[in-house]
């Protein structure tokens, strides 16, 4: 009875999954048919607690600080707004389009809803949102 190498297969559908993982990111993020308002992608984002702030990260290279809106509905940090393709790119022939362009909208569940946005910043194509945090209920501020 002969063996086969399992690291040749697994090897072999490690790559297959990797290629229909790409497949699928490049279909995500072709440019689509805008629907109204809706929006065609989210950008990542990082979300750190300091202890007496959240501060969230967002990943928006190429987006100017006019073109996003920031709002604070109870648990929900909403960031939206719209990255347009650069000027040149209007009648160029694309041979590769990996940057998602259009509209976008990312909804952050925030673990307590008793904060306040102190400081919203973009800095090296991020925009940082700093929250600060209220008193717990539990943890009342002595006199």
């Amino acid at each position: 009875m002969k063996f086969r190498d399992p690291t040749g297969w697994m090897w072999g559908e490690a790559l297959e999954l990797l290629e229909r993982a790409d497949r699928m990111h490049r279909q995500f993020f072709q440019p689509a048919a805008q629907e109204g308002n809706m929006p065609c992608w989210e950008p990542p984002i990082d979300l750190f607690d300091t202890g007496a702030q959240m501060v969230v990260v967002v990943a928006l290279p190429g987006v100017e600080t006019e073109q996003l809106v920031i709002a604070l509905d109870g648990p929900l940090l909403i960031v939206k707004g719209q990255r347009r393709l650069p000027a040149l790119a209007q009648d160029a022939l694309i041979h590769c389009l990996e940057i998602p362009y259009g509209r976008f909208e990312r909804r952050i569940a925030l673990p307590s809803s008793a904060l306040a946005l102190s400081l919203q910043e973009c800095r090296n194509g991020c925009l940082f949102v700093v929250l600060d945090k209220g008193p717990a209920p539990d943890r009342a501020v002595a006199p």
